[in-house]
């Protein structure tokens, strides 16, 4: 259940930024081989998963889960997708790193004493992570965490004091936004924790790694092990599978692809 401001200075706040999930607007990379309406229940499946992740979390370390969502208007939609232990928190304005900032005062302003907001194209980040990112966050000092993602950069960015600096001059949706951010830290002699890495599901490549763990149930050798098992994206992709078969997602062939890197 949600607490009151009194009592959550010892509690994360953990916000996946998340768009609504309408055919043609989210997972446009994913199309194809995906259609335009597949990649939107998709992102509703992530956007689940992710979410439950959070309450899995919860057991485990102090934490409240919220959707970070957008475009305005669109709380209805959320609604129906989350389970009741997930709050929402409603946008300000578009731009990522603005989004990112006004997330990260809106949480720490309602009394947190850390935020971290989560990306919502990793459905299986191990909860293990989540649960290393919010134990940093709750030692003495501050700090910035960071998880590094494969394309370069960042699926979580977690905070004690709104670092307005972090979000500056950043070159959003590139492979220098991980290193961009640990220099603006420094920059601000702010100490980095570096979670470990993990993937972004953004695009062709990226969703053969995902069928992979979650439907054949390997692992790329280059993360941790053990990914959240993600039932909602599971379930889908192996439905999909059933129905048009690996080489119609555009995912056969990734083991090979792996064993020559």
């Amino acid at each position: 259940m949600p607490v009151g401001l009194a009592n959550r200075a010892g509690i994360c706040a953990l916000a996946v930024m998340a768009k609504a999930p309408r055919s043609g607007e989210v997972k446009t990379r994913l199309v194809p081989p995906l259609r335009a309406e597949e990649a939107a229940i998709l992102s509703s499946c992530f956007l689940q998963d992710i979410t439950e992740n959070f309450i899995a979390a919860s057991r485990l370390v102090p934490v409240q889960g919220y959707v970070a969502y957008s475009p305005p208007g669109s709380e209805a939609l959320f609604h129906d997708l989350v389970l009741p232990e997930i709050l929402l928190l409603p946008p300000h304005r578009v731009g990522l790193g603005y989004s990112l900032l006004r997330a990260a005062e809106d949480l720490l302003q309602a009394g947190y004493g850390s935020a971290c907001l989560v990306n919502a194209d990793s459905p299986t980040l191990p909860t293990s992570v989540l649960v290393e990112a919010v134990e940093a966050l709750r030692a003495p000092g501050d700090r910035v965490v960071l998880g590094p993602a494969s394309d370069g950069g960042y699926y979580l960015i977690g905070l004690k004091y709104a670092h307005k600096r972090l979000f500056d001059d950043i070159a959003w949706s590139t492979e220098r936004v991980f290193q961009q951010t640990v220099e603006r830290a420094a920059s601000v002699a702010l100490d980095v924790v570096t979670l470990p890495p993990w993937y972004d599901v953004d695009d062709a490549a990226s969703l053969r790694w995902l069928c992979e763990e979650v439907v054949a149930g390997r692992s790329a050798a280059e993360f941790i092990a053990a990914g959240y098992p993600a039932p909602h994206t599971a379930a889908y992709l192996r439905g999909l599978v059933a129905l048009r078969g690996a080489d119609g997602l555009g995912t056969d062939g990734l083991a090979g692809e792996r064993a020559s890197r």
